[in-house]
């Protein structure tokens, strides 16, 4: 075992330092947008998921009052009682509200519909109606 001079201390040089830096550089800009691809994708899953749910508890509500809710009355009556709904035995949806879409929007109902009974459906990420990928609209009728 060698005895360290005083003054002689070991670490790493500056560049030695840059070097590491800009290979965990690339590396993340290399993994990057793979990762952010699939949490688009995931929410656009939990979007569709969240739709079969309301959709669930939209014919529960038809069940017990004999109709679906007017689009005045919306989701809302799926947590709230309607004035004009005998049998309403609500609420409908676990934690008595109606959620938003993975993207902080509410989605939106119409009913009756033009692709059915009612549509349900979300305008995607910018909250604009088509659009592609995550700006797509997810629909109940697709």
């Amino acid at each position: 075992m060698q005895k360290q001079k005083k003054g002689d201390i070991r670490g790493f040089t500056l560049m030695e330092l840059l070097i590491v830096m800009v290979i965990l550089g690339l590396l993340a800009a290399l993994v990057g947008p793979r990762l952010f691809g699939k949490v688009g994708k995931a929410k656009i899953k939990a979007a569709k998921a969240q739709i079969t749910l309301l959709e669930t508890a939209l014919d529960e509500f038809r069940l017990d009052v004999g109709r679906y809710p007017t689009t005045e009355e919306g989701l809302k009556a799926l947590v709230e009682k309607p004035t004009d709904a005998p049998g309403w035995d609500g609420p409908y949806l676990k934690k008595n509200k109606v959620p938003l879409d993975p993207w902080g929007h509410p989605y939106h109902y119409k009913c009756p519909g033009d692709h059915g009974d009612y549509d349900l459906y979300s305008l995607g990420r910018d909250g604009e109606p088509g659009g592609q990928g995550e700006d797509a609209d997810v629909t109940s009728w697709e």
